[in-house]
C-alpha cells in the first residue's frame, strides 16, 4: 500500500507540472510570435537488484517527461510600424547583444534607436546582409540606417522632350519649352529652348539659354543651334543621331555639363518629336538627373531588402534581413524575452535570406500572434484537474486502507 501513496504523489507532481505548463500557454497567448507548449508523461517501472522489474512489471507511478513546443504557424496582425516583420513559414531572425552573442528569434518587433540601428525591444541588432551597389550581397552585419544619412546628387547625362512642333506655323513663329537638369553638386539648372520656324521647308532651329547665376549658355554639338527636320508625314529626319549639349557653369559645378539629347535608340528613332499640324507643345519631359536627398523612410520587401527612400525621390537598397534554420526547433535552447540560442541538439544555425532554401518570406507591417488555442488549453486544463483529482484520491483511498490494516490489528 505505501506503493500506491508514492504512486498518487508522482501523479500529483506529474499533474501539476503539466498544470503550469497550460498556465504558461495561457499567459502568453498575447505574447509576439509564442509557440504553445505539450506536456509528455513517462511511465515509472522499479527494478530488482538482479535487473527485473519488480511485481511483474507494476508501475511505480509516473514522472513528467518534458514539455515540447508546437512550431505551427502563428497568425499575421498587421501594424501601423514598417519595421515590424513577420515570418511566414520556417526560419528565424539573428540578433546579437553588445558582446557580440548571437540569438534567434521569430519576434520581428523591431525599430530604429537613436544612433540608426535596427534593434528589438531588448536593444539587440537585429542582423542582415550588407547590398553593395549594384544590389551584391556582402557578409553578415548590423543593419545600421543613420537618420542624417544623404543620398548623393546625380549629375544630369542626359534628356528628351515628347514634343509636336506645329506643321502650320509660318517663318518667325517661336516655341519655347523649359527643363531642369542638375550639375555635379546637385544644383538645379533651368535650361530654356527656343524653338524658331525656319524659311526651309519644315525646318526649324533650336537655341538655348541658363541662367546666368548658373552659367554663361549652351551649345549643340559645339554650335548655338542645331536644326530639327521633318519629312512630309510630319516624321523628324533631322538630325539623324543624338545631339550632345553643353552647359558652360560658373556655380563652381564640374564644367561643362555634358547632355545628351536623346533622340534615337540605336539607329531607330524614338519618335518623341514631331511636325503634325496640331498645335505646338510639350506632353511628356524627362532628365535622369538629380538633386542630393534626405532620408524619409525605411521600407521592408517580403524578400527582407531594406530599402532608403529620400526625399529627392531616390531609393536605395541597403541590407537584406538574415533568416536562420536549424535542423532542429526543438533543440534550441530557451533563452526567455523570446529568445533562443544554438545548442549541440539543435545543429548549427543555417543563415540564408528569406525565400531562399527551407526559409519562408517576410511580411513587413506584420507581427506573428501567439499560436496559443485558449479552447485547447481550457479543455486540457479540466483533463488535467480531473488527473489531479483522480490521484489524490488514490492517496486519500490507500490511507483509508492503511487505516483498516491497523483497526484489524488493535
Amino acid at each position: 500500500m505505501i506503493a500506491s501513496l508514492y504512486a498518487g504523489i508522482s501523479g500529483l507532481s506529474a499533474q501539476a507540472t503539466a498544470m503550469t505548463v497550460i498556465g504558461d500557454n495561457i499567459a502568453n497567448v498575447n505574447t509576439t510570435a509564442f509557440k504553445s507548449n505539450s506536456s509528455h508523461f513517462a511511465n515509472i517501472l522499479s527494478n530488482s537488484l538482479g535487473g527485473e522489474s519488480a511485481t511483474s512489471g507494476v508501475g511505480r507511478g509516473v514522472e513528467f517527461w518534458g514539455a515540447s513546443a508546437q512550431w505551427t504557424q502563428g497568425s499575421l496582425e498587421n501594424s501601423a510600424n514598417s519595421t515590424d516583420l513577420a515570418i511566414n513559414g520556417k526560419g528565424f531572425f539573428m540578433v546579437e547583444d553588445v558582446s557580440g552573442s548571437r540569438f534567434y528569434t521569430r519576434a520581428g518587433s523591431f525599430s530604429f534607436d537613436k544612433e540608426g540601428y535596427l534593434v528589438n525591444p531588448d536593444g539587440l541588432k537585429l542582423q542582415g546582409y550588407q547590398l553593395n551597389a549594384s544590389g551584391g550581397i556582402g557578409s553578415i552585419t548590423d543593419i545600421y540606417v543613420p537618420g542624417e544619412r544623404i543620398s548623393p546628387p546625380s549629375a544630369t547625362t542626359e534628356f528628351n522632350f515628347d514634343i509636336n512642333l506645329s506643321s502650320t506655323a509660318v517663318a518667325g513663329d517661336t516655341y519655347t519649352t523649359a527643363q531642369t537638369v542638375y550639375d555635379s553638386l546637385g544644383n538645379a539648372v533651368p535650361m530654356t529652348l527656343t524653338f524658331t520656324r525656319q524659311a526651309a521647308a519644315r525646318t526649324w532651329a533650336v537655341t538655348g539659354s541658363i541662367p546666368t547665376t548658373s552659367g554663361t549658355g549652351m551649345t549643340f554639338g559645339g554650335a548655338a543651334s542645331t536644326n530639327i527636320v521633318f519629312d512630309a508625314s510630319g516624321a523628324m529626319i533631322t538630325p539623324a543621331a543624338d545631339v550632345t549639349v553643353a552647359l558652360a557653369l560658373t556655380n563652381g559645378a564640374t564644367t561643362p555639363l555634358s547632355l545628351t539629347w536623346d533622340f534615337y535608340n540605336g539607329t531607330v528613332s524614338h519618335g518623341d518629336v514631331t511636325g503634325f499640324s496640331s498645335t505646338s507643345g510639350t506632353t511628356f519631359q524627362y532628365q535622369d538627373g538629380y538633386p542630393a536627398g534626405s532620408l524619409r523612410s525605411i521600407g521592408v520587401s517580403e524578400e527582407g531588402i531594406v530599402t532608403a527612400t529620400y526625399s529627392n525621390g531616390e531609393m536605395t537598397p541597403l541590407f537584406q534581413v538574415s533568416l536562420v534554420d536549424f535542423p532542429s526547433y526543438d533543440g534550441l535552447t530557451k533563452m526567455g524575452r523570446n529568445l533562443y540560442a544554438e545548442s549541440l541538439e539543435s545543429g548549427q544555425s543555417l543563415p540564408g535570406t528569406a525565400g531562399s532554401g527551407r526559409l519562408g518570406t517576410i511580411s513587413p507591417n506584420s507581427l506573428e500572434m501567439s499560436n496559443v488555442d485558449l479552447a485547447e488549453e481550457f479543455v486540457k486544463m479540466i483533463t488535467t484537474q480531473r488527473a489531479f483529482q483522480a490521484n489524490s484520491r488514490v492517496i486519500t483511498s490507500s490511507d483509508e486502507i492503511l487505516q483498516e490494516l491497523i483497526n484489524i490489528k488493535r
